[in-house]
């Protein structure tokens, strides 16, 4: 295990000393500077990425000229880009980034043009996260609820895989409308059903170009985002499975919270949704004395990709090498913290 160092290497503002004139520009329409990388972000995916999704739908490329601008095109979205744009698009569904003139319209652009480049269908992410996820918060009635399943199982995992994959959506449209949040279920069906029929529209026109830039890219980001939402609430205390501190976890000191926006503070995300990623450590540190009260489950130095792959593998020794004992007091061995970290992966029976 590893004692809670009071310095994080993870991000924070650091004020710039200068604005450059593109820095300019932005700020008169945008709420926070801080969000400026968000800025720098989107302009390198209008560089890289749209203009050659356009390419790719196009007869200017033909034979082994189409493959090698359309491998490329793929590493660069599906890979580099991938993550960065799905965590700030969260990061923008929580905050406004824009001013109220200019937040309607460029949020609109980002869901209907950008995102589906990344493989997220117009409107679902933003129903299911705002108007679903974060109400109910991985109980029972969320319906990507992880709770009823052994969260150590590779075959439990396909089967909450596939069960999203296949009635994912449609239970979210139900749960809903049976909420009578009408907006969110009218773009939620919307969105999902126009771009399926975009996809099959866009298929006519470049089968290869279609399957590249937009179907695979969809099935992957399914994958994607149950991989995480199964690894973040993996570890659940049974006894109280509404508690925050127990029912999510934290990644600290990563390489991944540099790039996706401190996506690792999940506890601190849940506690304080609206929270700007840039204050998450800080506040990690500010409450460190109730997560050690509520032994909340946070990792060092590792990410979501790590936790999946050894909770999958049952390499609890793994997990325990990387568990953060938060003023030294959590646990009082390696073999107490595995205990309790499969004690919390055990299946939760629901009505």
């Amino acid at each position: 295990m590893k004692a809670l160092s009071t310095t994080l290497t993870d991000p924070v503002y650091i004020p710039k000393k200068k604005f450059s004139f593109y820095d300019t520009f932005w700020l008169r329409l945008m709420n926070d500077k801080r969000d400026l990388p968000f800025i720098y972000l989107l302009t390198k995916i209008h560089i890289l990425v749209l203009p050659v999704a356009v390419i790719l739908f196009t007869p200017l490329l033909r034979g082994w000229w189409w493959w090698a601008l359309a491998v490329p095109y793929f590493y660069v979205s599906q890979l580099y880009f991938k993550g960065r744009f799905g965590l700030m698009f969260h990061c923008l569904c929580h905050r406004k980034m824009f001013k109220t003139p200019y937040q309607k319209p460029f949020h609109a652009y980002i869901t209907w043009i950008l995102c589906p480049l990344f493989g997220h269908a117009p409107e679902g992410y933003f129903s299911h996260h705002m108007g679903m996820h974060h109400i109910e918060n991985n109980l029972p009635e969320d319906t990507s609820s992880t709770m009823a399943y052994q969260r150590d199982s590779v075959k439990d995992f396909l089967v909450y895989f596939f069960t999203f994959i296949s009635v994912g959506v449609i239970n979210t449209i139900r749960y809903l409308f049976n909420r009578k949040r009408k907006k969110l279920y009218q773009r939620l069906t919307a969105g999902e059903y126009i771009y399926l029929a975009f996809c099959i529209g866009m298929c006519f026109v470049n089968f290869k170009a279609a399957m590249l830039v937009f179907i695979v890219p969809l099935l992957f980001a399914r994958l994607v985002m149950m991989l995480g939402n199964w690894t973040q609430h993996s570890f659940i205390d049974a006894n109280d499975p509404e508690n925050l501190f127990t029912s999510s976890i934290n990644c600290i000191n990563t390489v991944y919270n540099k790039t996706c926006w401190n996506d690792g503070y999940h506890i601190v995300h849940h506690l304080r949704p609206g929270m700007h990623y840039t204050e998450m450590p800080e506040e990690f540190l500010k409450r460190k004395d109730e997560f050690a009260a509520n032994k909340a489950i946070v990792f060092d130095g590792i990410h979501y990709l790590h936790i999946f792959t050894w909770l999958l593998t049952k390499r609890y020794d793994k997990l325990a090498d990387n568990l953060v004992n938060i003023n030294g007091n959590m646990f009082q061995s390696k073999e107490e913290a595995i205990e309790l970290m499969k004690e919390r992966t055990r299946k939760i029976p629901c009505p």
